[in-house]
């Protein structure tokens, strides 16, 4: 018996064979398109999303020598805050749909918050994105600019939903996708009635959510044949993705932090109640363990930061083993960079910072400074910049006292022992670092088909391959240093704030 997890990705999808003992036996990566028909508009097919899964399905199979009728369950990881429009006879009514970071409804959600207060909102549902980017926001655009799709639309559906739905016919969404939908109130587990009048939404758009591991129908002939699995192979609701990625990476225990080092990176905590902050707006979605919620601040340009030094400093290197020699080189800098600070705000600023127009920034630069200085400084902004992630989340929940690190950074050992350092605290990296999604998505599996009673067998299946322990005269000095970093940031967030009026008023007068 053995079962299929999906995480259904920005960039594509990674399918996973797992057995009984929760094993991985092989994996496959399909990558679709994202559309960008104007700005502030990033779209993808549903239908990209079908083939891709039938793809990588039919990989998976072919790699192991499985037969069809050895998958027992399938279930999914989706990429959060989508919208499918679907009919009255359940056909989807958009050719291409907009995603995640899509954020045309600017002024839908201004209008919104005429209606609604913007504080009392977030307090409510956890939304700590940019408000345009959440589903009713996005449909509240729909019904002004595609009239004609909205008066069509029954319900909508999310990423991993449509899938679902393609699978066995049957609509559904679990708790965790229905808290991103921007009226999803996170104290009740209900859609909030008055923001769905407000958005002037009928409050049957979103569908009533069910637990994750629910069993919500089986894989029907005519989906069997255009996938490779067996008709009657049963499909779990799932989750979205940032939950998911949660409990595969630490479970569904009180005060687990994990973080996660990829292009964009965040961190996350597990907690019994949601941590919310109107000021700095921690985003909130519900944990696929009923009860418990995962909250997150985030860096939208983390790992990118550290390519883009790379591009900057070794734009004619192909060498493979470029960011091995990039940690050789940074090794030989002190701790501090000789006094260059790195502000890693290359794609703007999140909820915590000042402003969404700050701005990335070396400062501190004078003629002395070397190329070891500058990718030194790079690694500690971006591990600073976390750093404030993780405080704010210590004001709010007492935390674990070592931190998971998962993602494309997490294999600089160099790297994790920074920070260790700058955070003062230990840092571990086990066996299943980015495939922690893919785990938590066939975790939900298991416990619907009853192989689990619940998910504290996560643990077990993490093996420690590296632990980090702070080095104290580093972690003394990086303390010292850490204020310094915050004053640039919030200076890196006023110079933004004011070029941002600067160029508008340049701008206005042509």
């Amino acid at each position: 018996m053995k079962i299929i997890s999906y995480d259904l990705g920005t960039g594509g999808v990674k399918a996973s064979l797992y057995d009984r003992e929760m094993q991985t036996l092989a994996k496959s990566f399909i990558e679709y398109e994202t559309f960008y028909p104007a700005p502030g508009m990033h779209e993808q097919r549903p239908g990209d999303w079908w083939k891709a899964i039938a793809e990588s399905t039919h990989n998976l199979l072919k790699k192991t020598d499985t037969a069809p009728s050895e998958i027992v369950c399938v279930s999914l990881s989706g990429a959060s805050l989508v919208a499918v429009p679907m009919g009255e006879h359940q056909e989807a009514l958009l050719e291409q749909v907009p995603i995640w970071s899509d954020t045309r409804a600017e002024a839908e959600a201004e209008e919104f918050f005429q209606k609604i207060d913007r504080d009392e909102w977030y307090m409510t549902t956890g939304n700590g994105f940019p408000a345009p980017c959440y589903s009713i926001f996005k449909l509240m655009w729909m019904k002004k600019h595609q009239p004609e799709i909205f008066g069509k639309t029954a319900y909508v559906l999310g990423s991993k939903d449509y899938i679902n739905f393609m699978m066995t016919g049957k609509a559904a969404t679990d708790f965790s996708y229905a808290s991103g939908t921007g009226a999803y109130d996170l104290h009740s587990g209900k859609m909030k009635k008055e923001f769905l009048e407000a958005a002037g939404l009928p409050d049957t758009i979103f569908l009533t959510p069910v637990s994750s591991h629910t069993v919500i129908g089986t894989i029907t002939e005519q989906a069997a044949g255009q996938i490779g699995l067996s008709a009657g192979t049963s499909v779990v609701c799932g989750g979205v993705d940032n939950a998911c990625m949660a409990l595969g990476a630490v479970g569904a225990e009180e005060g687990k932090v994990y973080v996660s080092l990829g292009s964009s990176s965040w961190i996350p905590v597990n907690s019994r109640e949601p941590v919310l902050d109107a000021e700095k707006k921690p985003y909130v979605f519900a944990h696929i363990q009923e009860g418990m919620f995962t909250s997150a601040f985030s860096i939208f340009s983390g790992g990118s930061s550290l390519r883009w030094v790379r591009e900057m400093l070794f734009a004619d290197t192909a060498d493979p083993q470029i960011y091995q020699k990039m940690d050789a080189l940074a090794a030989q800098a002190p701790v501090g960079s000789n006094g260059i600070f790195f502000n890693p705000s290359l794609a703007g600023g999140t909820s915590q910072d000042k402003s969404i127009y700050i701005k990335g920034a070396y400062a501190g630069l004078h003629l002395g400074t070397t190329r070891e200085d500058m990718i030194r400084a790079a690694m500690e902004g971006i591990a600073f910049n976390l750093r404030m992630s993780l405080q704010h989340l210590q004001e709010k929940v007492s935390i674990s006292d070592s931190i998971l690190f998962c993602g494309g950074g997490s294999k600089s050992s160099f790297w994790m022992q920074m920070f260790a350092d700058i955070f003062h605290t230990a840092i571990e990296k086990t066996n299943i670092d980015q495939d922690a999604a893919s785990l938590g998505a066939a975790a939900i599996a298991a416990r619907g088909i009853d192989w689990w009673k619940d998910y504290s067998p996560i643990k077990q299946l993490h093996q420690v391959q590296q632990r980090y322990l702070p080095n104290e005269d580093a972690a003394d000095r990086y303390e010292r240093l850490f204020p310094l970093f915050v004053h640039v940031n919030e200076v890196a967030a006023d110079l933004g704030e004011y070029m941002q009026r600067a160029q508008n008023q340049i701008n206005e007068k042509g």
